[in-house]
Parts: structure tokens; C-alpha cells; sequence
């Protein structure tokens, strides 16, 4: 029967992929795992196929689809309950850098060579690579470094200095609409609201956005493009 020709030759190069993606290694797959890296280009090409091929049964790309569909979503659920079977899938991380030593073999192990390693450093800001204590090659093909504690920024802990937590803007005009739920959040009227804007000479027609800080900061874009900077109501 075709369909089960269909689903078997799906299945086949379901594997073949991910093999060969497997093999290739993670620096070509990017953000995604090998394995959505293959279930994503054999669906878009499933899809293709039925969008131009015109001599072929639009019913066999749809059921490809979804059997990719299918092993996909079985695929995640069996790692999330089973490591063993994520590392497979998923894969996991490689230590490319290790108190401060380069371990050249899991370079090799990852298809990543010494200037692959300098590109990701200078890519996040690291220009010297004694600065760096570890890197990590994330499972979906980044990498992650920790620097060593006398190349470290000091935080404000770390110089014992106290800041006032800012916490997350309330938006309480976007886009000439008044947001009430935001309004409520911070024990604020819709008079209040216009009180404040009228001080300032606007209306809430006019402002594409306005905001309160925990310190009571009010601050209003209006729509006039041709003011350059926001009005500050404190």
C-alpha cells in the first residue's frame, strides 16, 4: 500500500538525517537540538514539496508531515522522562574550556576548531582567552563561558553597595489607550492619569506611552514626533 510506503520511507530518512546531522556536528544546527534541527528541515521540505511537485498525492506530503509531527512530539515526551534518552536526542554540553586550559580533543568531538572558539569569544565580549576559566558548548550549539574571578566585573554586593530594587515599569498609556489593570496594580485613577497628563499639556489621545516606576517616576512619550526627548513627571 502506498501510504505504508510513505510512512516507512519517512521513517528512514527521519533517521538518515538525524545520523548524518549527528555527525555533522552542533555548531551547524545553531539555536535548535539536532534533533528539531532535523524534524524542522525534512517538515519544510515535506511542505515544499506539496506546495510545487503538482504530479505528486497531495495526500502522501500531508501524512509525511504528520508522522514527522508525531515522532516529534513522542520524542519529547520520552526526554522529559528519560535522561538517558535526552542526552541521545537533545545531546548535552562539552567542556571546550577548563581551568583555563583548552581541551583540544572535545574541540575535535564537537567539529570546532581553535578559531571557531576565538569568533564565539570576541562574539560575547572576550578579547583575551587567559580571562577565561570555563566554556561550555551548549547542546543547541552555544557557548557559554565563565570567567576567571580576577577577570570578573565586581557586582554591588561585591563592593558592598546598596541599591534601591528599580522593579518593572507600569505601562498606563499605550498607544492613546489607558490600560486599567495597570492602573489598578499601582493604586492609580483614570483621574489621577489625566490630572498628570494635563499638568504636563497632553491628553491621552496624545501619548503613545506613559509610565510609573516604583519611585513614582511618570514619564510620557507623546505622539509629536519632533519632540526628541520624553516629558518627566516626578
Amino acid at each position: 500500500m502506498q501510504l505504508l510506503d510513505v510512512i516507512a520511507r519517512c521513517l528512514v530518512s527521519l533517521v538518515a538525517l538525524f545520523l548524518v546531522t549527528k555527525m555533522i556536528g552542533k555548531k551547524q544546527v545553531s539555536q535548535f537540538s539536532l534533533f528539531d534541527y532535523v524534524i524542522g528541515i525534512s517538515i519544510g521540505n515535506f511542505a515544499a514539496e506539496m506546495s510545487i511537485n503538482l504530479d505528486s498525492e497531495y495526500i502522501h506530503g500531508v501524512v509525511a508531515v504528520v508522522v514527522f509531527g508525531i515522532v516529534a512530539y513522542l520524542v519529547s515526551v520520552l526526554t522529559m522522562k528519560s535522561l538517558k534518552i535526552r542526552h541521545f536526542f537533545i545531546g548535552e554540553p562539552t567542556t571546550l574550556i577548563k581551568n583555563g586550559k583548552i581541551l583540544y580533543n572535545n574541540l575535535r568531538k564537537t567539529k570546532f576548531d581553535i578559531n571557531d572558539l576565538l569568533e564565539e569569544c570576541r562574539i560575547n565580549g572576550y578579547f583575551d582567552l587567559s580571562d577565561i576559566d570555563y566554556a561550555m558548548m551548549e547542546a543547541n550549539g552555544k557557548v557559554s563561558f565563565l570567567l576567571k574571578p580576577e577577570s570578573e566585573t565586581p557586582t554591588n554586593k561585591d563592593l558592598k553597595i546598596k541599591k534601591q530594587r528599580k522593579g518593572l515599569c507600569s505601562n498606563l498609556v499605550v498607544d492613546g489607550i489607558v490600560m486599567h489593570k495597570a492602573l489598578e496594580s499601582t493604586h492609580k485613577t483614570e483621574d489621577w492619569l489625566e490630572q498628570q497628563l494635563k499638568v504636563k499639556g497632553y491628553k491621552v489621545d496624545d501619548v503613545i506611552l506613559a509610565t510609573l516606576d516604583l519611585e513614582e517616576n511618570f514619564v510620557v512619550f507623546p505622539k509629536n514626533d519632533k519632540l526628541k526627548d520624553p516629558d518627566v513627571l516626578t
